[in-house]
C-alpha cells in the first residue's frame, strides 16, 4: 500500500493508518466513557484489528479513510478522525450507504482541547481538495451534545433519524 498524505495542523500530525499503530488504536476506545456513544460493547484486541483493516483498506479502495492522529512530535495516537466509506444498512432513504462519512474519536485524556474540531477541519480541506466538495454524510447519538456542535461547526446539518431496537437514536447529519 502506498503512503497516504501526512497532513499537519497548529497541534497535530495526521496519517494513514500503519500496522504499528494497532496498540494504540487498541487504547483509544478502552475507556468506558469513550465507548459511550461507540456502543456498549468492549473491544478486543482482535476488534482493534479488524478496524485498523478496515481503515487501511478505506484508503486503498477509495483514497481516502480514517486518519491516525498525533500532537505534532509525539508518537501516541490521541485520535482518529476523517471522511470514510461504510455501509450503514439503514436503506436509501437515510443516505448513509455508499456515501463518504465523516466520523472522529478523541482519547478521553484528550477531551476539550479541540482536537476533533482541529483534526477534522483539517481532514475536511484535505479531502476537499483532493476529491472535490460532495455529499458527506455522519451520524450522531441522540444526546452527544459534543459531537452535535462540532459536526453543526464543520458545516454539517440534520437531516434525519435512524431508530433501532435496543439503541439510542443516530441523528443523521450531512454536508454538502
Amino acid at each position: 500500500m502506498s503512503a497516504g498524505p501526512l497532513l499537519t495542523s497548529k497541534r497535530l500530525e495526521l496519517w494513514q493508518p500503519q500496522i504499528g499503530d494497532l496498540a494504540d488504536l487498541f487504547d483509544l476506545t478502552l475507556a468506558e466513557e469513550t465507548r459511550r456513544f461507540l456502543g456498549s460493547f468492549v473491544p478486543t484486541e482482535m476488534d482493534a484489528f479488524n478496524r485498523l483493516l478496515r481503515n487501511a483498506g478505506g484508503w486503498a479502495l477509495y483514497g481516502y479513510g480514517i486518519f491516525n492522529v498525533r500532537l505534532q512530535g509525539g508518537s501516541k495516537i490521541i485520535a482518529t478522525c476523517g471522511v470514510f466509506r461504510s455501509h450503514r444498512g439503514f436503506g436509501p432513504e437515510q443516505g448513509l450507504d455508499n456515501v463518504p462519512e465523516a466520523g472522529w474519536i478523541v482519547h478521553q485524556d484528550h477531551w476539550g482541547q479541540g482536537i476533533a474540531r482541529e483534526a477534522m477541519e483539517a481532514a475536511l480541506a484535505w479531502f476537499d481538495a483532493a476529491h472535490g466538495q460532495q455529499r458527506i454524510a455522519c451520524m450522531i447519538e441522540e444526546g452527544h451534545a459534543a459531537s452535535d456542535k462540532l459536526a453543526r461547526h464543520l458545516g454539517f446539518v440534520e437531516y434525519g433519524r435512524q431508530e433501532s431496537e435496543g439503541a439510542a437514536p443516530l441523528l443523521l447529519y450531512q454536508r454538502t
